[in-house]
């Protein structure tokens, strides 16, 4: 699909505002009485809740939901209720179809969500030409961030060069990259392509090289052709460039197969490791969040969401969740749901208690969220002692001395234009 470049970034300055869910003036207080449905303030969240990405997408509409309760009970937005619309995005072109008629017939104030990096670009498209914001909660795209960025899309959900640096670093360490070569699966569509093309960048840059990178149609549900493929090719390591349930299933038929080879991966959300379960699940991951972060705000949100649906998030709900929320704390502290009021707010660098240990912000150069990243690994099946928790985690990435954006696209990789 043709991507078009727009825009140009502006400067920002440091404005400290608080996300968490016990964070004060967030909103209005319990007391006030919500204004009726005709006064409510609209939050349009699209996302897909069929096909290989729903299982995904369902937990985004959970967390999206609770968010919502969550600032209803304690009054609203200034007063106001929030009223969340939902809708199966589906595809691209539905995704488009869904988004001009939440903006002209319900009249959404926002809209938050999404998985696939191109119904993304389709909903973004929407969004500039009626100039509402859109806020993206899990399309990794690098291209939308760059040559297909524009001023109304801002981004909760981490680009694939965050990914891929993170998780590289882990590997690096390992000895996994240098000399080594790698046996790559990729997703066959616009998140895969441009993860592709983030590992690639990485290998050249640190001395690897491809022994094959194979395109997996995302309705795939039978890796064994690709397995026999990885047996004879005796790689240094496998690594996934799948998405949805694609990498649960290669995980299983991986294990099933008896391969040794080590895994690895790009692109990964833990709710794809729940379902592989503790016998499959294996090898390394980035991931933007996860259930065991030990800071007050992450306790409370798995607390909470644990309560409501008798199981912990996992990162796609995280980021429904927190988009939710910075919508709802920037109207909140603006006192006003204009759309260049919020937008200014966000390019200046407001910064959101994102449940790690720093707090996050949105680059202004391409509306990126930063804030840190993990990488997890998986644990042997006798050490797991619950379902949920079946790995262990590195150290938020970047280190608490290094500046959040190393992991961001730097220099040449950051090609955002706004105007």
């Amino acid at each position: 699909m043709s991507e078009q470049s727009r825009i140009k970034g502006l400067s920002r300055r440091q404005t400290l505002v608080g996300l968490s869910a016990t964070a004060t003036g967030l909103i209005a207080s319990p007391a006030v009485i919500l204004a009726q449905s005709a006064d409510a303030i609209r939050f349009g969240h699209l996302t897909p809740r069929t096909g290989f990405l729903g299982p995904l997408g369902e937990y985004g509409v959970m967390a999206a939901d609770l968010a919502a309760e969550e600032i209803n009970a304690a009054g609203g937005i200034n007063g106001r209720k929030l009223e969340l619309l939902k809708e199966d995005s589906v595809n691209p072109q539905t995704a488009s179809t869904k988004a001009e008629r939440m903006i002209e017939r319900d009249k959404v104030a926002c809209i938050i969500g999404e998985i696939s990096s191109a119904s993304c670009l389709t909903i973004s498209q929407v969004a500039a030409r009626n100039k509402t914001l859109f806020l993206n909660t899990g399309g990794n795209s690098d291209a939308l961030r760059g040559e297909s960025c524009n001023r109304y899309m801002f981004h909760v959900e981490h680009q694939n060069s965050m990914y891929v640096k993170s998780c590289g670093r882990s590997l690096l360490a390992q000895g996994l990259v240098k000399g080594k070569k790698w046996f790559s699966l990729t997703a066959d569509y616009a998140f895969g392509h441009d993860l592709s093309k983030v590992a690639k960048r990485f290998m050249e840059a640190n001395g690897g090289q491809f022994a094959a990178d194979k395109l997996v149609p995302t309705d795939a549900t039978d890796f064994s052709a690709l397995l026999l493929e990885i047996r004879a090719a005796k790689p240094d390591l496998v690594i996934s460039n799948l998405a949805g349930n694609q990498i649960t299933n290669f995980l299983k038929q991986y294990s099933e197969f008896g391969l040794t080879f080590p895994v690895a991966g790009f692109g990964f959300d833990t709710a794809l490791a729940w379902a592989a379960g503790k016998d499959n699940f294996g090898g390394t991951w980035p991931c933007v969040w996860h259930h065991l972060i030990d800071t007050p705000s992450t306790k409370a949100f798995v607390a909470a969401f644990t309560k409501k649906y008798g199981k912990p998030p996992e990162n796609q709900a995280w980021g429904d969740y927190v988009g939710v929320k910075v919508m709802a704390q920037s109207m909140a502290e603006l006192k006003s749901t204009e759309t260049a009021k919020i937008l200014e707010h966000l390019e200046k660098g407001a910064k959101f208690d994102v449940m790690k240990p720093r707090q996050g912000y949105f680059r202004a150069s391409d509306h990126q969220l930063i804030s840190e990243m993990y990488t997890i690994t998986a644990l042997p099946a006798a050490q797991v002692k619950n379902q949920w928790d079946l790995f262990t985690s590195s150290a938020p990435v970047p280190g608490p001395n290094e500046d959040m954006e190393v992991i961001a696209t730097q220099g040449d990789e950051a090609v955002c234009k706004m105007s």
